[in-house]
């Protein structure tokens, strides 16, 4: 397909195929509060991995031409959780999506229930077998297509200590997290293969 025919699709045709085409992605949950006390969870595929050390991530916004309570409630409150999604719990995840007023908890829309660290005043989704926090440090504008960019720096991370191996490999297929393909479909991760570290003078071996 030619650049030419891209532009000529419908422009929900278009939307469905961009997201899946580009393959599989992550998908999670951000939870946030607002100045009311309000709490809001809402569900991104846009999440990028920034730096290790030290640990940042980054999740992409669209355009604020409508409201963006997540990205209002960040820049406000400066908190935000990354919720990873358990495959139990992808069709409530999927449900935050829907556009509810900012009155409307999607906590308590979609029957997930919200749990907090001490010090830290953004929700958690207590069913998620990892959730991480992090505080707002930057929001890079895009220019090119009116979306940004805002990176947090992790304060905690809650996971389940049996599926990080001893080269600090974290297995998320042991805990049950789930992908996406585009906007609506969800996947099941499986590990095909690890390898070990590629060097020019080696041959490619699989991890034992």
């Amino acid at each position: 397909m030619r650049r030419a025919e891209y532009d000529q699709l419908e422009q929900r045709f278009k939307v469905q195929f961009f997201n899946s085409v580009v393959g599989f992605k992550n998908v999670c949950l951000i939870g946030t509060q607002n100045k009311k006390g309000i709490l809001n969870l809402a569900i991104f595929n846009s999440l990028v991995h920034i730096g290790s050390n030290p640990p940042l991530l980054g999740v992409i916004f669209r355009p604020d031409s409508v409201a963006r309570h997540t990205y209002e409630n960040i820049l406000n409150a400066k908190e935000f959780t990354i919720n990873l999604i358990s495959e139990d719990d992808i069709a409530a995840a999927h449900q935050t999506s829907a556009r509810y007023p900012s009155e409307t908890s999607e906590f308590e829309a979609t029957g997930l229930s919200a749990n907090f660290i001490d010090g830290f005043n953004a929700p958690y989704v207590a069913s998620s077998a990892i959730s991480i926090g992090l505080v707002f440090r930057e929001n890079i504008p895009i220019q090119i297509n009116g979306t940004n960019l805002i990176i947090g720096e992790v304060e905690w991370i809650k996971y389940p200590r049996q599926i990080v191996q001893s080269d600090g490999f974290a297995d998320l297929t042991e805990a049950g997290i789930a992908g996406c393909i585009g906007l609506d479909a969800y996947t099941k991760g499986e590990i095909m293969a690890r390898f070990e570290y590629a060097k020019p003078d080696k041959e490619t071996r699989k991890k034992s």
